[in-house]
């Protein structure tokens, strides 16, 4: 018999059709293209270095996007107060902040060390669970990955999947100086810790700054075979780089 391709899915579907639509430094164009058409969308940000972009770029269409921060309980306290600051100054109406589940803390972290002994679970109890909770009610949704990134996300493309929800990466081919041009040219604020070195924010105990020339997620987990925390998944599967 000869071969059959499996059917594409609804989301891969559309995936590709917002591939092949949309111009790789077109984010507005995208982000304005998946609220309007693509039914329950959310934006995920961590409030990072380079997070108010996105931000600001999605406020610009719909001050009420839903937008998800995960605060983990162990953020650094720069974080949340900047998340605050950049909440406040953009307008955004359905900010919602998502945390792990305490039952869930108090079972399998009971003194908050579980990162030293286990990464990858304090990631899941912490970001990859709680996330998937929220997400749950929503047909897609939006992140700022980018390839200069590195890893694997040097392949990134502007929408993806993640089983059967619509995942998308507007920023994902904008360049370093790109992305502070536009946080120059609209007078974004600036994530506080990055006058101190670091490049990519996480939880205060896997973070470190990136040294001069380092990729600019160098300083998260390093040391550690591990570069991401789990949310991210390719063909159902978390990327591990």
């Amino acid at each position: 018999m000869p071969f059959e391709a499996p059917a594409r899915s609804a989301a891969e579907t559309t995936a590709d059709e917002i591939n092949a639509r949309f111009g790789p430094k077109d984010a507005c164009g995208v982000i304005a293209h998946a609220l309007t058409h693509h039914g329950r969308i959310a934006l995920v940000s961590s409030f990072g270095a380079e997070s108010v972009v996105l931000l600001h770029m999605a406020a610009s269409i719909d001050r009420a996007v839903p937008v998800l921060f995960v605060n983990t309980g162990m953020l650094m306290a720069e974080t949340p107060a900047y998340q605050a600051r950049v909440a406040e100054r953009l307008g955004l109406s359905n900010l919602q902040v998502v945390k792990p589940d305490p039952v869930a803390l108090l079972t399998r972290d009971t003194d908050g060390l579980l990162h030293l002994a286990d990464t990858d679970g304090c990631c899941a109890l912490r970001k990859t669970e709680p996330l998937a909770r929220a997400l749950a009610p929503f047909d897609g949704w939006i992140t700022g990955r980018k390839r200069i990134h590195g890893g694997q996300r040097v392949a990134l493309d502007l929408a993806e999947t993640d089983g059967a929800r619509l995942k998308l990466n507007p920023l994902a081919h904008w360049s370093s100086r790109e992305i502070a041009t536009y946080m120059a040219a609209h007078d974004l604020p600036r994530h506080p810790l990055e006058a101190k070195g670091f490049t990519s924010i996480g939880c205060a105990p896997c973070t470190s700054p990136a040294r001069p020339g380092e990729s600019p997620r160098a300083g998260r987990w390093r040391g550690a075979d591990k570069t991401e925390c789990g949310i991210h998944f390719i063909n159902g599967k978390a990327v591990r780089t």
